[in-house]
């Protein structure tokens, strides 16, 4: 397996444990009444995620944003792997997109300010440099 493909399945298993991250308190906090029932808007008081803990609604964005982010590498992984344009250069981009997603959970967590946005945009260069290098 190209390095690549090895970053996008660690990037795959962290975005699992994310969703644990912010799922496990999330169901301690609410209880599983709520979190299990269909979350319509006339039998919730207000959204479930503005009734948990900053932390756990950090953890829950967070996760969101991964949504979003994966993406951008995702196409970035698909490209190299099909254009056959893997490089060290490549490489390293798919290693620094994983730390920097890695390091953006707790930056977020815990509010690190500037870390979180720093760590946002280091990934999102790495993804996008990944695509530039595919083209050149």
């Amino acid at each position: 397996m190209t390095p690549e493909l090895t970053v996008l399945a660690l990037a795959a298993l962290l975005h699992g444990a994310q969703l644990m991250l912010f799922a496990v308190p999330a169901n301690r906090e609410l209880g599983t009444g709520k979190t299990l029932s269909p979350r319509d808007p006339d039998r919730l008081a207000k959204p479930l995620l503005e009734q948990v803990s900053t932390r756990t609604g950090r953890l829950a964005r967070a996760y969101g944003n991964h949504n979003e982010a994966l993406l951008l590498f995702v196409v970035a992984v698909i490209l190299v792997s099909l254009a056959e344009a893997g490089t060290g250069f490549t490489a390293a981009m798919a290693w620094t997109y994983l730390a920097s997603r890695i390091l953006y959970v707790p930056a977020y967590a815990f509010g690190w300010v500037p870390w979180r946005s720093v760590f946002f945009g280091l990934g999102w260069l790495a993804s996008f440099a990944m695509i530039l290098a595919t083209l050149i």
